[in-house]
């Protein structure tokens, strides 16, 4: 992943990290520890998409393995206090 320094961006403006995100995601540098990522849309709408694809899996995977209760929230809760 490319870097660049804070102070760097301060200097040259957006322009220093549009530039770096060419090469794909981009580690903002201060106090000589990286604190910030920065991505492009489209990598971020990447990362939506694919965290949304895992809960859905994990949800499917809970459905079949028995691991969800269906009811309406009064009965659920009353069945969480019995507990």
């Amino acid at each position: 992943m490319k870097t660049i320094a804070a102070q760097e961006i301060k200097r040259r403006g957006i322009g220093a990290v549009d530039a770096a995100l060419a090469d794909g995601p981009v580690h903002i540098i201060r106090n000589n520890q990286p604190k910030y990522v920065v991505l492009s849309e489209k990598d971020y709408e990447s990362i939506l998409s694919d965290l949304a694809e895992g809960r859905l899996a994990a949800s499917e995977n809970d459905l079949k393995a028995g691991r969800i209760k269906r009811g309406n929230s009064k009965k659920l809760m009353a069945e969480l206090l019995k507990s």
